[in-house]
This record gives C-alpha cells, structure tokens and sequence, in this order.
C-alpha cells in the first residue's frame, strides 16, 4: 500500500493505538514512505529465509527482519530487493545491514535497515518465520500493521488507513 500518510499524524491521531521503533534506521530503498502487514523473521548472519520470503508474493506486506542488530554481514542486497519490488513486497525494515545500497535505492521497494557491510551472509537455512520479533523498543507480530516514512516508523495492532 502506497496511501499518502506521515507518521507524525498518524502518531498524533491514534496516540496509544500506535508505538513507534526507536530511530536508528536508515532509508535504503526507492520507496520512503511504505505500509502493510507484517510478515516477521528472525536470523542471525543468514539471509536464506530472507530469500526464501521475497521470493512470495508480497501482497502489499512488510517483511521484518530481525537480524539481531548485527552489524557483521549484510541480509539483503541488491538481487533480494528487485525480487522483494517484483513480488509486491511494500518494504523491508532490517535489524541488520544491507549491501548494494547504491543499487537498492533506485528499485521501488521501501528499505530500512541500520546500516551497510560489504560482506554477504552465511546460508545455512537457518532462522524462524512469523513468531513475534523485538527490537528497537517494540514487539512486532505478524499481521500487525507498519508504516514507515522520513521520519521513522510506527506499528500498530490494526490497519488505520
């Protein structure tokens, strides 16, 4: 979903319906602003469920990555991001780092992540999907609702637009 919307208003007229992740994230991708659904990971330095989810149809949603903030390798590239974009992916927000972000921010597909490394992960396989994940001060579940812009990013329980 693309609606017009800011964060700051719908932080203003939705109060304590919604939570906001703690900064910290970077814009990467194509698209700023980006919402949907939530579909959730969990990894540490192995991008293969990563693929495996891009390679979905995305539905509008937003995959969310927690790659426990390691800083060690990168979980998303360039070749994962046009995937994510072709498969109706909204974004993608990482605890983790990217690559290929010069690549990344010209493909329509909402990236945050907290930073970028050169090296590639591990593909081991390993990871769990669509359990809740925490980072950056908040909880995120699957089916909850995210929506990202300039100014960061909110989560909510529902769908407000």
């Amino acid at each position: 979903m693309t609606a017009a919307f800011a964060t700051a208003d719908l932080s203003d007229e939705y109060g304590d319906e919604v939570r906001a992740l703690l900064p910290g994230f970077v814009d990467y991708g194509g698209r700023r602003r980006f919402c949907g659904p939530v579909a959730t990971l969990k990894v540490h330095e192995d991008n293969s469920l990563v693929r495996e989810a891009l390679a979905q149809r995305g539905e509008g949603r937003v995959l969310v990555v927690d790659g426990g903030g390691s800083m060690r390798c990168a979980l998303l590239g360039d070749n994962l991001a046009r995937l994510g974009s072709d498969n109706g992916w909204a974004g993608v927000v990482i605890s983790g780092c990217i690559r290929d972000s010069a690549a990344i921010a010209g493909i329509d597909l909402g990236v945050k992540a907290l930073g970028t490394h050169p090296a590639r992960s591990h593909k081991r396989g390993e990871g769990q999907r669509d359990i809740p994940v925490s980072f950056a001060g908040v909880t995120i579940a699957p089916g909850m609702h995210l929506y990202a812009d300039e100014d960061g990013m909110l989560i909510s329980e529902r769908r407000l637009l």
